[in-house]
């Protein structure tokens, strides 16, 4: 190759690539509403394990648990589990945007909690506290019903909460204006 090409080469690869816009969400007619994929990682979820990430029935929208983990290498202490959660948050904050809906829409929190986590240097109160502050980030007042519930283990290694929504979200047509 010659010197000019590899300079080429070089240059091209190192340039910006252009922001590519997020695909539009994928919609999926069903009884009394829509499953509705936001990301091409909900895409190969629904299409290998046959769930929904969220489904509209009439005005109520349903989103499937999205898991609190911690990845290899990450840290077990509270400021890295609060990263974790965030990570979770933005998940699900992507999930009711494709649905039209936003954290103010939810109704009820369901959370599933390993308490005593390997993957959690911390205990239950430890683990609350710090999953609250984070929560409390994304969702002000008035506040949504949230059950919190114990449990032993969850699916996927490293899982240490699931959170599960419900919201309560009018068709277009229906919406105040």
């Amino acid at each position: 190759m010659m010197l000019g090409q590899l300079a080429l080469l070089v240059l091209f690869a190192s340039a910006p690539t252009p922001k590519q816009e997020a695909p539009a969400p994928v919609r999926i007619p069903s009884s009394g509403g829509e499953v509705i994929i936001a990301t091409p990682e909900e895409q190969r979820e629904y299409d290998v394990f046959h769930y929904a990430a969220a489904r509209r029935a009439g005005d109520t929208l349903y989103v499937s648990g999205v898991v609190v983990s911690r990845r290899e290498g990450e840290g077990k202490d509270v400021e890295s589990f609060k990263a974790q959660v965030r990570r979770a948050f933005q998940r699900l904050e992507k999930t009711l945007a494709a649905s039209g809906a936003t954290f103010a829409d939810v109704a009820l929190v369901n959370t599933f909690h390993v308490w005593q986590s390997p993957d959690f240097d911390g205990d239950r109160d430890a683990q609350i506290v710090a999953f609250s502050a984070v929560k409390d980030e994304f969702m002000k007042a008035p506040h949504p019903a949230w059950t919190a519930v114990g449990t032993t283990g969850l699916l996927g290694t490293g899982s240490i909460i699931e959170i599960q929504l419900i919201a309560h979200v009018p068709r277009p047509a229906r919406r105040a204006r």
